[in-house]
């Protein structure tokens, strides 16, 4: 990182900002032009875990390459001044790195929607139709290395 005293290197807070960001960015490669979609995910063992539909630009990318940049961020603020120099933004971010795989067998989509639901809902005990397992995927990216940063915040 550029600006090291922007860096954050403590991997409690990196986790906090995971737990407490809204929407993940996974970008993805297909061939030489990128895309990057925004995501909902839960975090649990260094791994993301991300629902979709079993059809779309995502998943045809992913099964060609399954590397991953993600991005999540909070606390952001746009900070005015009197000069047009003067204007910053405020914010927290971490950024990552890994590997996609689509999850096929009932028991690990049922764990990773599990990781879901907990963190949007704070509870456990979800039942999921069978119906609609079948057709969702679920996708698990994981995580090759993570870094934090905070502007100003």
């Amino acid at each position: 990182m550029r600006r090291s005293e922007k860096e954050i290197t403590d991997r409690g807070e990196i986790l906090g900002i995971l737990e407490s960001a809204k929407i993940c960015r996974i970008a993805l490669c297909d061939g030489s032009t990128p895309y990057i979609v925004p995501v909902n995910f839960g975090y649990c063992d260094n791994a993301l875990y991300i629902h979709s539909a079993p059809a779309g630009k995502k998943i045809d990318i992913l099964k060609k390459n399954n590397a991953v940049c993600f991005e999540v961020e909070t606390g952001v603020r746009v900070v005015t001044a009197e000069t047009a120099c003067g204007w910053t933004t405020r914010y927290t971010s971490i950024v990552g790195y890994g590997r996609a795989e689509i999850l096929e067998d009932r028991e690990s989509k049922i764990e990773a929607l599990d990781v879901l639901m907990r963190r949007h809902s704070g509870r456990d005990g979800w039942n999921y139709a069978e119906d609609k397992l079948r057709r969702m995927v679920v996708i698990k990216v994981s995580i090759d290395s993570i870094s934090g940063k905070r502007s100003g915040v």
